[in-house]
């Protein structure tokens, strides 16, 4: 089954890309590795704000980190045409924002990592990292980014 088959038995349909809201962009291809920027867990009318554990949920903020994926993964086949093209995911950032005693960021992100697995199978086994901040962009309650070995 590829990527895209996987996306679809688990009810996923991946959204539109949305446009850098900054001098950056979505992605920057150096060799063979692709570095996908931060994004953000907003859909539609669907996003998640605030600090985690006080506003969001760990629960809602670990499918925020999902939701947050899911449109990094957008932008993957948006660059490539294809999520057949990733050969491996290499490495997840994530950022939690979160209340100053908070400490299970890892439980977060691993919405993020959870779906790649899920998406990949062993290839969507990563490295990554974790932490909290004091505030994120649009006040959402999670950033995720990544990096990806692509063929071609």
């Amino acid at each position: 089954m590829t990527p895209e088959e996987k996306l679809q038995s688990l009810g996923l349909e991946l959204p539109d890309v949305a446009t850098p809201l900054g001098s950056y962009l979505n992605a920057c291809r150096s060799g063979s590795l692709l570095h996908i920027s931060g994004g953000l867990p907003i859909m539609g009318d669907k996003k998640y704000l605030g600090k985690v554990p006080s506003e969001c949920s760990v629960e809602e903020a670990n499918q925020a980190a999902r939701l947050a994926m899911l449109t990094r993964l957008a932008v993957i086949k948006a660059e490539l045409g294809s999520l057949d093209r990733v050969t491996r995911v290499v490495a997840v950032s994530g950022f939690v924002n979160a209340t100053p005693d908070f400490t299970d960021h890892p439980k977060v992100i691993n919405g993020a990592s959870d779906l790649l697995v899920e998406v990949f199978g062993d290839l969507g086994k990563h490295s990554r990292t974790a932490v909290g901040c004091s505030s994120l962009p649009l006040g959402v309650a999670v950033e995720v980014g990544l990096v990806v070995e692509v063929q071609g």
